[in-house]
């Protein structure tokens, strides 16, 4: 039911940069911690980031932290992922959703398309 559209993926070299976006619903920003989750080839889903509501917390997965910074404009809707220093295990399609914090899930069984990442070594 809640329409989530990821943008922002492509094709870097390993230690490029990319910024993804996701734009939601206007109810959906203004009452969920949002975050990003990724899958690789072959791979469960794993957490990514996650910032809350009004901004101001934000946790990232270990294997992230230091190199993603996740962001909010409320007004606009949007929750952004700048990625600096990829690495090839960063490849993987991103999306975006509601996040249970503490235990850092989806909450919305509805997903968006995703954007695809891709890291050349």
């Amino acid at each position: 039911q809640v329409q989530l559209v990821e943008s922002g993926g492509g094709l870097v070299q390993a230690g490029g940069s990319l910024r993804l976006s996701c734009v939601a619903s206007e109810r959906t920003c203004r009452n969920n911690a949002m975050g990003w989750f990724r899958q690789a080839p072959g791979k469960e889903g794993d957490f990514v980031a996650v910032i809350g509501s009004q901004g101001g917390y934000t946790y990232y997965a270990d294997s992230v932290e230091g190199r993603f910074t996740i962001s909010r404009d409320n007004a606009k809707n949007t929750i952004n992922l700048q990625m600096n220093n990829l690495k090839p295990e960063d490849t993987a399609v991103y999306y975006c959703n509601a996040v249970l914090l503490g235990d850092y899930i989806p909450i919305f069984k509805s997903w968006g398309q995703g954007t695809q990442v891709t890291v050349s070594s």
